[in-house]
């Protein structure tokens, strides 16, 4: 039991939390997960691909040269909201259709704010399976004999162990004849 919360706890804390950050200039790194703004020339472009109203492009670098980058698409974000998933599929995107570009960034504050949850959590549950068997009030003994009637099932008759007494159809005569 405690090796299964462990487990719990471990998994929530090492799972963390990701965000897309801007760039700032840098050049992302091929394999890392990456995300461009499609500015009005990259829509025009990659309309008849990708659709006309693309916003953001999302997935990983795949390859990289000073005039292009070959992305496996994983989300395209439209410009009214929407989104379209992905699955994997390889777009080039030229230099000129990207106005911002974002990386994929560990947020330490999203982390720990899952972590505190995952604890809270986890711990609601162990006091949860603990306390199951332990009754209301910690102070009475749980019965552990067969002495609680077990509970009935529901539209199906008991069988009667005595004899059934019927009602009398006249009052009883108290003596008088």
């Amino acid at each position: 039991m405690t090796r299964f919360f462990s487990t719990m706890m471990a998994s929530v804390l090492l799972a963390g939390c990701y965000t897309l950050q801007p760039a700032g200039g840098l050049v992302p790194d091929v394999g890392n997960q990456v995300a461009f703004d499609v500015n009005d020339a990259g829509r025009v472009a990659l309309g008849g691909s990708m659709g006309p109203e693309i916003g953001q492009i999302e997935g990983r670098l795949v390859h990289r040269d000073s005039g292009q980058y070959t992305l496996a698409v994983s989300a395209v974000h439209l410009l009214r909201g929407g989104e379209q998933s992905w699955a994997g599929e390889t777009v080039h995107v030229k230099n000129e259709y990207i106005g911002t570009s974002y990386l994929r960034q560990f947020s330490p504050g999203r982390t720990l704010a899952l972590g505190a949850v995952g604890l809270v959590a986890v711990t609601w549950l162990a006091r949860k399976s603990l306390a199951a068997g332990a009754g209301d009030d910690p102070t009475v003994p749980v019965d552990t004999s067969k002495t609680q009637a077990p509970p009935q099932m529901l539209g199906v008759p008991r069988r009667v162990s005595r004899p059934v007494r019927l009602p009398q159809r006249f009052p009883p005569h108290f003596g008088r004849p």
